[in-house]
């Protein structure tokens, strides 16, 4: 159904590309477009405008279609806050720092934005001098 759904909403977006890219100008585009072409005409234009708005209104109707199906295929919360959880089933368990390194002490809540901060320097340190 998700895969269906992405598909459709893909064909939607690419026709809503064409579309806009078919519209005629209102200038200020440094001088190009505007001139005669394919759809002239206040019919035209009407035409584009109805099928432009359409198009659009399919599109957020899939997007938030899509974002229901993704938030109710995974668990509740927020993806910053399960980055830092157990791995899932089936995955293997990270590997233990080698010895004589000291292991990493959790910060926080164990989210994405906690592994971020920047750990001390492990090399050699240089005395500064006076």
């Amino acid at each position: 159904m998700t895969t269906v759904l992405l598909i459709i909403h893909l064909m939607i977006a690419a026709a809503l590309v064409g579309v806009v890219l078919l519209q005629r100008s209102e200038g200020g585009a440094l001088g190009i477009g505007g001139g005669g072409g394919f759809m002239t005409g206040r019919g035209a234009a009407n035409f584009l405008t109805r099928v432009t708005a359409s198009l659009a209104a399919a599109f957020f109707a899939t997007s938030l279609l899509l974002t229901l199906l993704a938030s109710r295929s995974t668990a509740p919360g927020s993806i910053f806050d399960r980055q830092g959880s157990a791995p899932p089933a089936g995955a293997s368990a990270p590997a233990s720092p080698p010895s004589g390194s000291e292991p990493a002490a959790p910060a926080g809540r164990g989210g994405i934005l906690d592994q971020l901060q920047p750990s001390a320097p492990s090399g050699p340190s240089v005395p500064q001098s006076k």
